[in-house]
């Protein structure tokens, strides 16, 4: 190959020697940089030095390149908190506690919660913005559809949907059964918060749990509180708590809840306005009390019995106990702490204005209990984290009396840890539409036998007849799609229908001083002919959203597919309703209104006079007032009217009676409602205002030789407790074709009804 003449391709040039080569800039400099790591000369050392002042030059602007580019993302705190204390009970609703602080760029971000791998169940969202420099703390109701192998996963998106945080499966501490008791604690010191003596059984979601709760996170929405079935407060507490806190514990405490407030000093009652109306007794002042040999006697006397929690858990039947102790007394042999008995105790002194004491030393009160609606407050005229009680050796045993731990569950060691239906189950039944039949059991063998002889036999046979046996390759594909097209049009005059809106409302009349609160629980069943995405606005003061619950006998869990966005202390959910299905759906609220019905009592001997003054517009029939172990009928209220009914103790039907009567069918219908074929007549409950009335005091349903029989109910659901109480009644009333709040739905169905069930805790003068 010639070489060109500007040496190009095929050019060969000789390899000059390295000493041969000019000394250009490129050189030059090499020999410099050379020269600076050489040694034993002036210009090395200053050749260094450069060298390193250039260094750190760069790695200065380097450092500042990546604070000015790097995400915003690295500047997010983002913490998720489950429970209470990381105590998740089943089946109620529980607070779900975000932090979120932002210390970059600002955003509107979105925080999503949505179940686990192992757990189904709706999606919460909650819309906040985040401006530099904040520090949020969000409260996120929360319902637990299921006990074991719950999971969540939290995320952070900001408004593009681009994720920028997440705390993905996040377990709770402790999960433990319905029925199962559970005490918050607002103590004043870390170890002041209860601790309850453990149960025989070795099972842990029996075991009675304890949560210490910070007023800087204590929720203040009183849906989030159901979950707590009592709440110790040390007086010294009570001001670190916020508006809005105070008015959710105290929503809590009228619906049912049980409030234990100690007394650290007198003036911490006399300081706090809300504390002083509810506490049962005007103190005046302290004394020691040198002897006290009631408290430790009043352990060893007959336990109370709850009946919600007598009917939760039963001992296993046909089995033997494994202790003869005494289920009413089980710590009737409890020794006696003389170290605590020899120590004064000092105790708050005053003059008892209601209620009544539960346990006194002498003339001086220990222990007051008085109603607030249907919960009640005990007043502790001592302070259970000083000494001498902080040292005594029976105050766990104490806390397990106060919390109404079962007695029975001290001394036998064979409980189950049972399951039950869901009682939602019970109020699908009453509401499911009717359009929809099944087919029954014995249509559908029937179907299939005939399928069968026909692609079988009958195939055979007519083919071979005929000589063309070959044709069985176009007949049987004929079979299918006749077949096919059979079954749809089976299906379609089966469950076609129209767009369906069933409505229940369990309302709570809480009254007060100044007005009332209702504690509703809204029951929908939505009927769609195709599939269909329905929009719902809760437009009460505060409410949310939830599936069914089905209970451990269906697995505890929700499949319904709710997008549920949290827009204050309201909601705007997104539901999902398959085609020829009914669909049921539950909103618990809460809604301050002036009283829409009012009930007062006077003595009469003997008995009472009750007085119902309807405020509504709609007629109330079915009138009850259980009392005691009766229910007593009383009549009817017209519209805006008002009618007294005189009231005798032995009047009426036993209740346990009345509820066995209507609830008989609880079971069969629930269980029916889980299945695609059968009779359609038995997963229907047709007399709705009886069928409620039964699920009011669902605990007398319970038979402990039939355990598949349980059901498990949300808290408040059930006011047989109320009854347990000496002097308290529950006043019932049905109104056809009326909600007193607003419809949740957005759009307007061709068919539907709406019922309310009016619920209110009366105290027996």
């Amino acid at each position: 190959m010639q070489p060109s003449a500007h040496g190009g391709v095929g050019e060969r040039r000789p390899l000059k020697p390295e000493g041969d080569r000019p000394a250009g800039r490129g050189r030059q400099v090499h020999s410099v940089g050379f020269a600076m790591f050489s040694s034993g000369s002036a210009g090395s050392r200053a050749g260094r030095f450069r060298l390193r002042a250039l260094s750190g030059l760069w790695w200065l602007a380097a450092a500042l390149s990546l604070a000015l580019f790097l995400p915003a993302r690295a500047a997010i705190q983002f913490d998720a908190f489950l429970g209470y204390d990381g105590i998740v009970p089943e089946a109620c609703w529980f607070p779900v506690v975000f932090e979120i602080k932002n210390d970059g760029p600002g955003f509107n971000a979105t925080v999503e919660l949505s179940p686990g791998n192992l757990n189904q169940g709706q999606t919460y969202r909650v819309k906040v913005e985040l401006p530099t420099g904040t520090l949020k703390r969000l409260v996120v109701p929360v319902f637990s559809s299921t006990r074991g192998f719950a999971s969540w996963d939290a995320r952070l998106l900001d408004d593009r949907g681009k994720l920028r945080a997440e705390q993905p499966d996040l377990r709770p501490r402790r999960q433990i059964a319905a029925g199962t008791p559970l005490i918050g604690a607002l103590s004043r010191t870390a170890g002041g918060a209860p601790q309850i003596r453990p149960i025989l059984p070795q099972v842990g979601e029996l075991q009675p749990g304890s949560a210490r709760l910070l007023p800087a996170i204590f929720p203040d929405n009183p849906l989030v509180l159901e979950g707590l079935d009592a709440l110790y407060l040390n007086s010294e507490r009570a001001t670190d708590l916020n508006v809005n806190q105070v008015q959710a514990l105290l929503a809590w405490l009228h619906a049912g809840g049980h409030l234990i407030i100690a007394v650290e000093q007198p003036s911490d009652i006399s300081s706090s306005p809300w504390l002083k109306a509810i506490f049962p007794c005007a103190l005046q002042g302290m004394k020691p009390l040198e002897s006290h040999p009631e408290l430790q006697r009043w352990l060893k006397e007959p336990w109370p019995v709850n009946p919600v929690y007598a009917a939760v858990r039963t001992h296993s039947p046909g089995r033997s106990s494994t202790t003869a102790a005494n289920t009413e007394s089980p710590f009737e042999t409890l020794p006696d702490d003389f170290d605590f008995e020899r120590a004064p105790l000092q105790v708050a002194v005053g003059k008892v204005r209601e209620g009544r004491v539960a346990l006194a030393s002498g003339d001086v009160p220990l222990l007051v209990t008085a109603s607030r609606g249907a919960g009640r407050v005990t007043a502790l005229l001592f302070s259970p984290e000083r000494e001498p009680v902080r040292s005594w050796k029976n105050l766990p045993v104490f806390w397990a009396r106060l919390a109404e731990v079962p007695g029975s569950w001290y001394v036998l060691s064979d409980f189950n840890l049972q399951g039950g239906w869901g009682t939602d189950g019970i109020f699908g039944a009453m509401l499911d539409s009717r359009q929809v039949h099944k087919l029954p059991l014995t249509w559908l063998f029937l179907l299939l036998i005939v399928y069968l002889a026909v692609i079988g036999p009958l195939d055979h046979y007519w083919l071979k007849r005929i000589g063309k046996p070959m044709l069985t390759w176009i007949t049987f594909p004929c079979y299918v799609v006749l077949f096919s097209l059979l079954i749809y049009l089976i299906g379609y005059k089966l469950r076609a229908g129209e767009s369906e809106w069933n409505e229940l409302q369990v309302v709570d009349l809480l009254e007060k001083t100044d007005g009332a609160e209702l504690r509703g629980r809204t029951y929908v069943s939505i009927y769609s002919p195709s599939n269909e995405k329905y929009t719902l606005v809760g437009r009460q003061q505060t409410a949310t959203l939830r599936g069914e619950f089905r209970g451990l006998w269906s697995g505890g869990q929700n499949t319904e597919k709710v997008q549920l966005t949290q827009a204050g202390e309201t909601f705007q959910a997104e539901v999902f309703v398959p085609v020829w299905t009914s669909q049921l759906l539950v909103s618990d609220w809460w809604q301050s209104a002036t009283p829409p019905v009012r009930i007062t009592v006077s003595r009469q001997s003997p008995g009472w006079t009750l007085r119902v003054d309807n405020r509504t517009d709609a007629k109330l029939t079915d009138c009850h007032l259980a009392f005691g172990d009766r229910l007593i009928r009383l009549g009817e209220v017209g519209p805006r009217q008002a009618a007294s009914f005189p009231v005798r103790p032995e009047a009426g039907v036993e209740l346990r009676n009345f509820v066995l009567q209507h609830g008989s069918r609880f079971q069969q219908a629930v269980q029916s409602r889980q299945y695609a074929f059968g009779d359609a007549e038995r997963g229907r409950l047709d007399d709705l205002p009886n069928s409620a009335m039964g699920v009011t005091f669902l605990s007398y349903l319970a038979q402990p030789q039939h355990q598949a029989g349980t059901f498990v109910s949300p808290p408040g659901l059930d006011l047989s407790p109320v009854l347990a109480r000496e002097g308290t009644a529950v006043f019932l009333a049905w109104a056809s074709d009326y909600t007193p709040v607003p419809s949740l739905r957005q759009f307007t169905p061709k068919r539907g009804q709406r019922h309310t069930l009016w619920r209110a805790v009366v105290e027996m003068p």
